[in-house]
C-alpha cells in the first residue's frame, strides 16, 4: 500500500452560503441575541426581530472568512456584552465547524426587544 500525502488527496471548498448558514445557526446558541427582521424602506417585513433569524453575510478568501451580522439584543442586556459574546462564539464555532479562520466579525444591532418566554433553538 502506498501512502498518499494529505495535499495529494484533494481539496475541500466550503461555499459562502454554507458559511453563512453555519454562522446563522451558531447565533441561535448565544443568549440575549435574536434575529433581524428584513426591512423594506425601513419597515420590518415578515415579523418581529426576535422571531427572525439573524442575517449573516460571509466572504471567503482562501482559508479565511469575514462575517457581517445583523441581529437584535434582548433589553436590558448591555449591547457591548451581547455583541462581544456573539462575536467570540461565531469565531469559535465557525472555525471549528468549517476549518476556516474567522478574521473579522462586523455586527450591526438592528433593534432591542423584550425578552421572550421561550427562546427557539435550532440544532
Amino acid at each position: 500500500m502506498i501512502a498518499t500525502s494529505i495535499e495529494e488527496r484533494g481539496q475541500t471548498t466550503i461555499a459562502t452560503r454554507t458559511v453563512e448558514r453555519i454562522a446563522t445557526a451558531a447565533l441561535t446558541e448565544v443568549d440575549d441575541v435574536g434575529g433581524s427582521a428584513r426591512r423594506v424602506f425601513s419597515i420590518a417585513v415578515g415579523g418581529a426581530d426576535d422571531a427572525q433569524d439573524a442575517q449573516v453575510t460571509a466572504q471567503v478568501q482562501g482559508e479565511e472568512t469575514t462575517l457581517g451580522v445583523r441581529l437584535s439584543v434582548v433589553y436590558p442586556t448591555p449591547v457591548s456584552a451581547a455583541t462581544e459574546a456573539a462575536r467570540q462564539h461565531l469565531v469559535r464555532r465557525v472555525s471549528e465547524l468549517t476549518g476556516l479562520a474567522v478574521s473579522r466579525v462586523d455586527i450591526t444591532v438592528t433593534a432591542l426587544h423584550a425578552p421572550t418566554r421561550e427562546r427557539r433553538r435550532v440544532l
